[in-house]
């Protein structure tokens, strides 16, 4: 079993790659602080215990430039200090940027951070492997720091509008994608160029490239059509489905339940559950009065839940959060939940009837890529 530990575990990438490291279970997870850096005793312990250490940890913005080229070369030497101290020889992954040739402070930290690194691993029993990694995108993205795209979701789904300043062509990785990049190269998966003794790097290839206001048009599809009528968008596109998780993550929370038009006349009644423009399975479920169902979460699905009759608790959680979202639906008033991706989640019969939910996911089920993964809420 590898014992991998993550500098900077609690950011934008770093969670998305320890919750993904965490579903191997050929892989021992070492959980980090950021207060470890402030205190050698804890670096040092992590550091000893850590096959693989993926430096993910540094600064990306500031008001004043020095002070990100600053941290983030300090946090290179702090990692190599503690490794020195405890004669430690892990595989460390640096995480460096595009921005590394540019003549900017922050590319001027990275380009610095990977040269410490170099000289102790030709220096040591370690090895690097630098990754240079081009704009990221997906859930959970601080607006206004980790991506445009994110601070677009962001003031979409807040009653704001995003403007576009430079209509660039920005290459593009979704997070999902780097986070598979991080497990190849662990498992020896991706060949890496030698630039030195023990010292290996690999440019993480861009999936895609698209302009700003192309990005921004499509967001605002997805506010218009999903956000205020329900209607799924195409999925069959990888990007576009990869911007349409990132966006749903931003819907507050009190979006949800949406009631349904309910229709009658003497007949009874008609409600339509979903409207998509997308493939997908629709199926039903009963639950007897007590039951519960689910607890688990998906990676890339989109799921609808809509109850129709009888009374129900929807419950999510984010993974590697502890906060619980109660939704009360009830069939007399049908409404549904849609279930982003990374929340683990059930619904619960809470009435004394029948309970009667309607599903729709877009992808059919697949037991061999089953993307559903056990979790209680």
């Amino acid at each position: 079993m590898i014992s991998i530990g993550i500098t900077g575990q609690a950011g934008f990438i770093g969670n998305h790659l320890y919750t993904t490291l965490s579903l191997d279970e050929t892989i021992q997870l070492v959980p980090f602080d950021r207060n470890f850096f402030q205190k050698d005793a804890l670096l040092d312990g992590f550091v000893s215990t850590c096959n693989v250490i993926i430096h993910l940890a540094a600064m990306n913005r500031h008001y004043d430039p020095q002070v990100i080229y600053d941290t983030n070369v300090d946090l290179v030497s702090k990692l190599v200090s503690a490794c020195e101290r405890t004669q430690s020889h892990p595989h460390i992954l640096f995480s460096s940027s595009t921005q590394e040739l540019k003549d900017n402070l922050y590319g001027k930290s990275k380009k610095e951070g990977k040269a410490i690194l170099e000289t102790w691993a030709v220096n040591s029993d370690g090895k690097i492997t630098s990754l240079t990694i081009p704009n990221v995108f997906g859930p959970f993205g601080k607006p206004n720091y980790n991506s445009f795209i994110a601070t677009f979701c962001h003031k979409l789904t807040h009653g704001e509008t995003p403007e576009v300043h430079v209509d660039s062509e920005v290459n593009l990785i979704y997070v999902n994608e780097l986070v598979a990049t991080f497990i190849a190269v662990i498992k020896g998966d991706i060949e890496t160029s030698e630039f030195n003794t023990s010292c290996y790097e690999y440019h993480v290839p861009h999936t895609t490239s698209r302009k700003v206001s192309n990005i921004l048009n499509l967001l605002v599809s997805y506010k218009d059509n999903y956000l205020g009528k329900g209607v799924f968008p195409s999925l069959e596109d990888s990007f576009e489905k990869a911007l349409f998780n990132t966006f749903r993550c931003y819907v507050p929370q009190e979006h949800y339940p949406v009631k349904f038009q309910k229709h009658t006349d003497p007949r009874g009644s008609f409600v339509e559950i979903a409207r998509t423009n997308t493939s997908g399975q629709f199926s039903f479920s009963t639950t007897v009065p007590g039951i519960t169902r689910g607890n688990h979460f998906h990676t890339r699905k989109a799921e609808r839940f809509a109850v129709i009759s009888g009374k129900a608790l929807i419950q999510l959680r984010r993974i590697g959060t502890e906060d619980v979202i109660d939704y009360y639906l009830d069939g007399n008033k049908p409404a549904y939940v849609d279930m982003p991706i990374w929340y683990t989640h059930n619904i619960k019969n809470i009435g004394d009837t029948e309970l009667v939910t309607l599903f729709w996911i877009n992808e059919p089920y697949n037991p061999e890529d089953a993307d559903t993964y056990f979790e209680n809420v």
